[in-house]
């Protein structure tokens, strides 16, 4: 299978480039794979989608401030880092622009001192593991210098930044927003509850690995990127009686998907307490072990996220729904709006 077959036109007008004032005010997109249907909705009615019994499963990822800006004190030039991921103590691997000049043992000072990275290795592509030194607790001093790392493809200013965080983001970590979840408010979450469902929460930690498109003809051919993540044994056991009970598991976003499946292809389709990294590469032509419904974004064309959601309902019928939401008029991408698959 062809990288060409995930294809679409996409005017740059449906690129969302602000969040909703509402969350919940998004348009939604359902799909049934097994009637082949397409039906126009608004966010707030997915808790019609859900059934008593069912659960509903969140990555609770918390998107780091994880860009930084500032110099190197012996040449006064500007330098950029975007933080990665945590690799031991205070190391960190980076993404580093302009990367050239930042040799092992150079430094970049933000915040006039108040942070400090060393270069201690240099990585392909502008990569980086820099070791920081600071005063006090470094999530905090990230707090104060650090800015949302927004996608390429978002242009405006984020005025507020927990607009680029879900209602019920928890665990710090990711350089991007598990973003299906950006819809959900917790009156919503409440009355999806009340019905009967159960909130079943799980982290992957999201890498920018999520925007890069395949640059490979051959889907084969494909290197994914690998991703954090952590499974309790509670939501284990909770999804395990959904399922015996006849009860379906309906994931928010392609990261609690990659998540519950890695873990299904782990232990033969049943699900225990488990972490680890995963590069799981979900496309046409897998059987899906865990996952019997789910909420996503609208995605970039020839990614591996539309090619998961193909997996799911099929090439044809997901290139048909995204030809549809153009026409509609649906926005796109991070603060788009969504469809529900099932």
């Amino acid at each position: 299978m062809n990288t060409a077959d995930f294809d679409f036109e996409l005017p740059e007008e449906l690129i969302a480039q602000t969040p909703l004032i509402q969350r919940d005010s998004s348009r939604l997109l359902i799909l049934d794979k097994e009637k082949q249907t397409l039906a126009d909705s608004h966010f707030d009615h997915i808790i019609d989608q859900l059934q008593p019994g069912d659960a509903l499963v969140m990555n609770n990822t918390r998107v780091l401030p994880a860009r930084l800006y500032g110099e190197k004190p012996d040449t006064h030039g500007h330098v950029e880092l975007l933080l990665l991921k945590n690799t031991q103590g205070d190391q960190w691997e980076v993404l580093a622009k302009p990367a050239k000049r930042l040799r092992v043992g150079s430094k970049v000072s933000f915040g006039d001192g108040r942070l400090i990275a060393t270069i201690v290795e240099e990585l392909e592509h502008g990569g980086r593991i820099v070791e920081f030194s600071y005063d006090g607790i470094f999530l905090e001093v990230l707090e104060s210098l650090g800015e949302m790392p927004l996608p390429p493809y978002i242009h405006e200013k984020l005025e507020d930044r927990e607009r680029y965080q879900t209602v019920y983001a928890k665990e710090n970590g990711s350089a991007a927003a598990p973003t299906a979840g950006l819809h959900f408010t917790q009156e919503l979450l409440q009355k999806i509850e009340d019905k009967g469902v159960k909130l079943v929460y799980l982290t992957l930690h999201v890498g920018l690995g999520t925007f890069r498109p395949v640059s490979v003809d051959n889907l084969e051919d494909h290197e994914m990127h690998s991703e954090y993540y952590q499974f309790s044994q509670k939501a284990a056991d909770t999804l395990n009686h959904v399922k015996e009970t006849g009860g379906r598991v309906v994931a928010v976003g392609t990261t609690s998907i990659r998540t519950l499946e890695t873990i299904g292809n782990k232990f033969d389709g049943k699900l225990k307490a488990d972490s680890g990294w995963t590069n799981i590469f979900i496309k046409p032509g897998y059987t899906f072990k865990v996952v019997d419904a789910f909420s996503t974004n609208f995605h970039l064309p020839k990614s591996t996220l539309v090619m998961l959601v193909a997996a799911f309902a099929g090439r044809e019928f997901t290139l048909e729904a995204y030809k549809h939401a153009v026409e509609e008029g649906y926005r796109f991408f991070s603060f788009g709006d969504a469809m529900f698959l099932k």
